[in-house]
């Protein structure tokens, strides 16, 4: 007997529709399975084996043949147990699959013929939509995960018997989402923090703008305590958002069992992290902290403390937004399109911008700490702060600063601004900006044209650091609410890219 049914495969975090083709002829009894399997794959004729007959079916003592096809597709992992499974017992039963016709099977059999989760539901389901496919068939903790695509039918299987009853009598039940408003609740709040004025502001403006940000201090100034409460002004996720930082957690086993993702994502990798943990890699490819911080942000603490391949590979991800992967045979793409924030000491011991401490290092050992950090790297970094100590007076005062809520009010205006002026291209901050809509949107006044061409020409700016001090004064602009940038905008932008401050005192 001879059967057809759908199952999908993942690249990245991109599916593909995977025919499952199964034919039981008269023979020696055999099981094989053909078209580029893993090993993951292959040993899934054990797993479909003890299942059917731990769930009570007879398992044909035929010859059994696999193919999934297209058979140029690498197939990876263990999601193909379920349609295999189905189309043997078709077969044992003389089932017409019908039912099921139209339908994406997906799953991982355990032994005792129970359904386990997968990675990369949603990919699938997002897949089987853009097919004109019917719906897809998943474990039951999957369901969530699929139900985000309200275009397709959600069907969900705990165990073998659950989906045998599915090729009986067909569908009748699908899963369903109950969507519940779920307030924003941060463990951090800007509330809390005593002084840094300074350095608030320019958070607010990174977050307004998508701007990368370096933070410079001693040690116990309060570098990471600022860092930690940047989700907590950042706005919500959009769909589309969701969906993508959803999807390439589903693909790194980072899900667990959730719907989409709704708040942006904070990644704090260690310093002793490799370079392809950073921006993903392995075989199959995945994901890398680059990309996990997706939509949300990066935060590397002590810089200089990094594997210096693991730094000089961000530049491309933080330029191009995206992360590729080439290997012999295919080239897997992520998208990269994060915030990154870094802190780091100003010297080996950290006091050189002290206020109450002496720095013991030598000019020598400075120098070469801060040259851990490559000039391109730095180039691509929009705003530079010193963080200082703060002082006891305002660590005993009574008065709050502005709650998180207060500044992300201004931060959403900002950016629904920005949203509004890139309505149908893929970027929408600041950041993001490409050289034609910097010379369309970055609109100066005569004053403000005036202090930039001195600056260029006192401070020997790049053609890079040109562009970025022309996005942050937009931004600061927008902040500001106003359209055209003066020169209170471009000042304040050219403050925060002062590169002098690695080798100067305050």
């Amino acid at each position: 007997m001879f059967t057809i049914l759908k199952s999908g495969s993942i690249s990245g975090i991109e599916g593909s529709v995977i025919d499952v083709e199964v034919d039981i002829s008269k023979g020696l009894p055999g099981f094989s399975i053909v078209g580029l399997p893993d090993s993951a794959v292959k040993e899934s004729k054990e797993r479909v084996r003890t299942a059917i007959i731990n769930s009570g079916h007879k398992f044909p003592q035929n010859r059994i043949t696999i193919n999934l096809a297209p058979a140029g597709i690498r197939k990876e992992g263990a999601g193909f147990d379920l349609s295999i499974a189905a189309a043997i017992i078709s077969s044992i039963y003389s089932i017409d699959p019908e039912t099921i016709d139209g339908y994406m099977i997906v799953g991982e059999l355990a032994l005792n013929g129970e359904i386990k989760p997968v990675n990369g539901v949603l990919s699938l389901a997002i897949t089987a939509k853009e097919k004109g496919l019917k719906g897809i068939i998943v474990p039951y903790d999957n369901g969530d995960e699929a139900a985000a695509i309200t275009e397709i039918g959600v069907v969900t299987v705990r165990s073998l018997n659950d989906l045998f009853d599915i090729l009986r009598d067909g569908p009748r039940v699908f899963h369903k989402t109950v969507e519940e408003k779920k307030e924003s609740r941060h463990l951090f709040d800007f509330s809390e923090v005593r002084g840094h004025e300074q350095a608030k502001r320019a958070i607010e403006i990174a977050a307004a703008g998508g701007h990368n940000i370096l933070m410079i201090g001693s040690p116990g100034s309060g570098k990471t305590m600022l860092a930690r409460r940047i989700p907590s002004i950042l706005p919500e996720l959009e769909r589309e958002e969701s969906i993508e930082t959803t999807k390439l957690f589903s693909v790194s086993s980072l899900l667990k069992g959730k719907g989409l993702i709704s708040e942006r994502p904070f990644r704090s990798p260690h310093s002793t992290c490799s370079h392809i943990a950073l921006v993903g890699g392995g075989s199959p490819p995945k994901p890398g902290e680059v990309s996990l911080a997706h939509n949300g942000v990066l935060f590397l603490d002590e810089l200089p403390e990094f594997n210096r391949n693991a730094l000089e590979v961000l530049r491309q991800p933080m330029e191009d937004g995206e992360v590729s992967i080439s290997r012999a045979t295919s080239t897997v793409k992520f998208p990269s399109s994060f915030m990154l924030v870094a802190s780091m000491n100003p010297c080996p011991c950290g006091f050189l911008f002290d206020r109450k401490k002496t720095c013991m290092c030598s000019s020598m050992s400075v120098h070469k700490y801060q040259q851990k950090i490559s000039g391109p790297l730095l180039d691509r970094i929009d705003i530079s702060i010193i963080v200082n100590s703060v002082p006891f007076e305002d660590l005993r005062s009574r008065e709050t600063g502005e709650s998180s809520s207060i500044i992300r009010n201004r931060v959403v205006i900002a950016r629904n601004i920005q949203k509004e002026r890139f309505k149908g291209v893929s970027y929408f901050t600041n950041a993001r900006m490409q050289a034609s809509d910097i010379e369309k949107y970055c609109v100066l006044n005569d004053d403000a044209e005036k202090l930039l061409k001195n600056a260029m020409e006192k401070m020997g700016i790049s053609t890079r650091g040109y562009s970025r001090i022309l996005k942050v004064s937009r931004t600061i602009a927008d902040l500001a609410t106003v359209e055209k940038i003066d020169a209170s905008h471009i000042a304040e932008a050219i403050q925060y890219y002062n590169r002098s401050i690695f080798n100067s005192a305050v």
